[in-house]
């Protein structure tokens, strides 16, 4: 029988809101942490962006802050909720707002990038609900403007990018001003280590739900990869944009400068772009997700920090113009398409310099990339590790290992390729196998 709303055990108001939103059957991690959570477990959660996780920590919180009928405390709030970036904060908040419409609590917005005196304002009555980022809530604490030695429900949302943002330990410190008595939730994409002793830490006694492998893609994303010098990226995204297909398209960079000159010779084009990132300010970055989502501009250019909480219906295309780093921070762009149901397409430019980036994907994510173009085996450089990601001379294949019909000009070669599928560089196979990659700081990147 299909789970619904109805059975999970959730009280009227909510179910209310849930039927004006036109929600009726929960995702896999709704059905299962919902009852957990309204029984007060703590909760270990592994789950992809686009899993319906804010729902699943949300609904159970609104109905106990519900069934308490406790005021908050001057500057106090009686739950929390801990989120890496403004954007996803702001995204939170909204789904409180939609689902404890019809219950009267107070919630309240603490981040950076706006003044902190509305924000100061706000908790000077009491919040049942306050959603943060760690840098600006600490400060405050620090400043005496917010008081959580009360408060009794922690959640602490993609902790695997609070790890990759450094802020973990702000976590710990806000953490340890909070009673150690109280319902505690983390979810995360990955575990790394670092995450896993934090979950270690904060939890006691925790249930684990997890919807998805960790450190897999979700699957319903149809990935490839283009191989390609650095050089001739930005020809091949303006051509590749040219498909009408590609009706919204987030491109990820590496750092704020190239996102800025993308989303600018993007717009020269005449393709609408805009650039999201940590230097913007939160009004710009608003704005420029607002024109996003309502199709004013087609592409959003973004770097990893600013694109988090980015949560756009619709979205067709992720296309990394440069690899990550990192390779969990590939897991978390490619989720920002195949969300609630639908399917994706993400598109990944690799450079030499960008090969380990690639190999250390494919290693963390267990999928192969399908090499756009028909490209020989020989290419002039030996296999990399273990033999995987060796460019293939059959086209791309779909799910269940069907070949695919070209979607993006395959059996040419992209801009900056030799028709064999090698880069222009004329560089030899030897000396692009010694070039190492450039590390990019997460703290240059945002």
């Amino acid at each position: 029988m299909t789970t619904t709303f109805n059975d999970l055990g959730l009280i009227e108001p909510l179910l209310r809101a849930l039927t004006t939103e036109n929600y009726t059957i929960p995702t896999p991690i709704q059905a299962q942490a919902i009852p957990l959570l309204l029984q007060g477990k703590d909760l270990l959660g592994i789950a992809q962006t686009g899993t319906g996780k804010t729902a699943a920590f949300t609904l159970p919180m609104l109905q106990r802050l519900a069934a308490e009928k406790i005021q908050a405390a001057p500057k106090t709030a009686r739950a929390l909720i801990l989120a890496p970036t403004r954007e996803l904060a702001v995204q939170i908040a909204d789904s409180i707002r939609n689902y404890g419409r019809n219950l009267g609590l107070r919630q309240a917005v603490i981040l950076g990038g706006v003044g902190q005196n509305p924000q100061i304002k706000a908790m000077s009555r009491g919040v049942d609900v306050l959603v943060a980022t760690p840098g600006r809530l600490l400060d405050l604490v620090n400043q005496k403007h917010v008081n959580l030695s009360g408060t009794g429900i922690l959640v602490l949302d993609e902790a695997d990018r609070m790890l990759d943002m450094g802020f973990i330990r702000d976590v710990r410190k806000i953490v340890s001003v909070m009673p150690r008595k109280r319902q505690s939730l983390l979810f995360s994409a990955t575990m790394p280590t670092d995450v896993a002793k934090l979950a270690s830490d904060m939890l006691i006694d925790p249930v684990r739900v997890e919807v998805t492998p960790a450190a897999t893609t979700v699957e319903r994303i149809d990935q490839s990869v283009y191989f390609i010098d650095a050089g001739g990226k930005q020809a091949l995204l303006t051509r590749l944009l040219q498909d009408k297909a590609m009706s919204k398209v987030i491109v990820f960079t590496r750092t704020k400068h190239r996102a800025n000159r993308v989303a600018e010779q993007l717009s020269k084009s005449g393709l609408p772009a805009d650039a999201i990132h940590g230097n913007k300010s939160q009004s710009a970055r608003q704005n420029a997700l607002d024109r996003f989502k309502t199709g004013a501009a087609r592409v959003l250019v973004a770097t990893d920090i600013a694109a988090r909480g980015i949560d756009v219906d619709g979205i067709t295309h992720v296309i990394n113009f440069e690899l990550p780093n990192e390779p969990e921070s590939y897991v978390h762009r490619i989720g920002r398409t195949a969300r609630a149901g639908a399917e994706g397409i993400a598109i990944a430019f690799c450079d030499p310099t960008e090969r380990a980036y690639l190999r250390g994907i494919e290693k963390l994510t267990r999928v192969t990339l399908s090499v756009v173009g028909e490209t020989p085996r020989d290419t002039g450089e030996s296999p990399p590790e273990n033999g995987r990601n060796r460019p293939r001379t059959q086209a791309p294949r779909g799910r269940g290992g069907r070949p695919q019909e070209s979607r993006h000009g395959e059996g040419r070669p992209a801009e900056g390729q030799q028709a064999d599928g090698r880069t222009g560089d004329a560089k030899s196979g030897a000396a692009r196998r010694r070039r190492r990659p450039r590390r990019s700081p997460m703290q240059q990147a945002a």
